[in-house]
This record gives structure tokens, sequence and C-alpha cells, in this order.
């Protein structure tokens, strides 16, 4: 994982609110599972014990995960953006040089990522071609599929 995670205030508190659901709702009910598959016997036989015990496991791995993310989050202030340049809360609208489609997306930090919204990653192969370009650049992006070529039409926040 990377020394800093990029995030929105939005998405901040989402993970924080995240992260107080695991501990205050879902421990306690996995505690619960737990305790109820312990009082029906022979625990090298039982299956309900052992899936209890799996999904307890589970939840504190994924809070742990959540707990590290945001002692490495850093919130990033859309107002304070600068839209000189392509980064980090920005909305690109670039043109694929060679079929002429133009789309908008927004660079957002891996945890937002969403290519239904029109958020992509920081660190996907096209924002990471697209960080720091300025309008009318041309960005060259290695893709799977080859070199693509997208012209910065627009920068906004």
């Amino acid at each position: 994982m990377s020394d800093v995670m990029y995030v929105s205030k939005e998405a901040y508190e989402n993970m924080k609110e995240e992260l107080h659901r695991m501990k205050t709702v879902d421990r306690p009910a996995a505690s619960r599972a737990i305790a109820e598959a312990r009082e029906k016997g022979d625990l090298k036989e039982n299956a309900e014990y052992d899936a209890a015990k799996e999904a307890q496991g589970i939840l504190e791995a994924k809070m742990k995960l959540l707990e590290s993310q945001l002692a490495i989050a850093r919130i990033v202030d859309a107002s304070s953006v600068d839209t000189s340049k392509v980064s980090i809360l920005t909305k690109v609208t670039i043109t694929n040089v060679a079929t002429k489609k133009t789309v908008t997306y927004q660079i957002v930090g891996e945890k937002e990522a969403d290519l239904k919204a029109g958020k992509i990653s920081v660190g996907s192969p096209i924002g990471q071609g697209l960080l720091g370009k300025t309008k009318g650049e041309i960005a060259e992006v290695k893709a799977p599929t080859g070199l693509i070529k997208f012209k910065i039409e627009d920068i906004t926040v």
C-alpha cells in the first residue's frame, strides 16, 4: 500500500462511518453468532461454529484494513485544487485522438474509483497518463491494448 491515500472529505467520512458500524454493529453480531454456535455442542464437528469464527476473522481483517487506510488518508479539498493542470479531484474532458470520442472523467483516489460514475483512479493507466497535463496537451496512455493518445479538452473542478 502507498504511503498516502488521497480522498475527498465525503469518502473519508464514509470510511469512518463504515468502521464505526463494523465495531458497534457487526462485531457484536459476530460474537453473538459464535456464542450461539458454541452452545450447540461439540466444537470439533460444529460447522456453524467454524463458519462464525471465519466470518469474525474476515470482519476483523476488514476493520484492520480500513483503520490502516484511515491512518494514511489525506483529505483533498476541491476548493483548493489547481485547474491549470490535471490533478486529483479535477474533472477532465478528453478526446481519443484515434476515435474522436470525447469523455469526461473525474480523477479520484483508489477508494472512490467508479467508472460508471465517471470517476477513475489516480493510479489507473489513464489517470497516471493524464496527471500533470494541461489543457490542449496530448497525453499518451499505455493501455493493455497499446498506446492511446488523448487530447485534454478541458479541466474543471
